[in-house]
């Protein structure tokens, strides 16, 4: 199906970043913030690579999403400000990468709140959006996210363009995900942490996510592509990063869109 995006636009695409830095590995075990290799494998993210991938996004022109534990963004102020004064958006990404389904929904509640506090009082205002971490949400999720305003939710996997869900109180956008277009199921590798992925060849990557981006263009759907920027940001993966963006350029009426442009696009049709 084709034509679901207003004028010339043939496909929409999203670049976005999920910047757990050391608080998913943390949430998993809290004994793990005492095992200095591996925290350091997981601070390598916000603190040495995410600077590089802003550095990238500038060069091709494009503002992207970056999702962000309240954890993260108390530990790392001025990587947050920097973020926003380079033009892209800053949304909510739990606090300590706390699954929603794997709390009560007061607990989720109070994580909400808290991250919302952050992340507004380092950007002057509510995160737009939610992404939750694992991408596990719980039977009051969404109703949670309209009550506190957010216009979307980019967590399911419904759909290959955004579409709309109804809460009880109200409808939310649905920015869709998929672990295809997720980093961590082909590079994240933490032996410590149990999490023994394969470390793909990073042109095995590009050419699964190339394949992606060709169908998605060809059906006139929706890009969304998720990072996580201790993974990707390696340099060679970088590299292949910055190959598929040149890659993607060369299609005609491709939009490159944040998670809240698209969201308000897809509301306002």
């Amino acid at each position: 199906m084709a034509g679901i995006w207003p004028g010339s636009t043939q496909c929409a695409a999203l670049i976005s970043f999920d910047v757990d830095g050391v608080s998913a590995l943390i949430r998993r075990n809290p004994e793990f913030a005492h095992y200095p290799s591996m925290m350091s494998m997981a601070e390598y993210g916000p603190s040495v690579a995410t600077p590089r991938i802003l550095d990238l996004l500038d060069s091709h022109d494009i503002k992207g999403s970056f999702y962000i534990p309240g954890y993260i963004a108390e530990t790392h102020p001025d990587l947050v400000r920097e973020i926003v004064r380079r033009g892209h958006e800053v949304s909510h990404h739990g606090y300590m990468h706390e699954p929603p389904a794997s709390m009560d929904a007061a607990e989720e509640e109070q994580v909400l709140v808290r991250g919302i506090e952050i992340l507004e009082g380092l950007t002057g205002h509510k995160p737009p959006g939610y992404r939750s971490p694992s991408w596990e949400l719980s039977e009051v999720s969404l109703d949670l996210l309209t009550s506190y305003g957010f216009s979307y939710d980019s967590s399911m996997m419904g759909d290959d363009a955004p579409y709309t869900l109804e809460t009880a109180n109200g409808k939310i956008v649905e920015v869709p995900v998929h672990w295809l277009l997720d980093d961590a199921p082909h590079f994240a590798h933490a032996p410590g942490a149990g999490r023994l992925g394969p470390m793909k060849n990073p042109d095995e990557v590009y050419t699964s996510w190339a394949a992606e981006f060709e169908g998605l263009y060809h059906y006139g759907r929706a890009f969304i592509l998720t990072m996580h920027p201790q993974y990707i940001g390696r340099p060679g993966r970088l590299m292949m990063l910055d190959r598929l963006l040149h890659h993607i350029k060369t299609f005609p009426n491709v939009t490159f869109m944040t998670g809240e442009e698209m969201a308000g696009l897809w509301a306002g049709r």
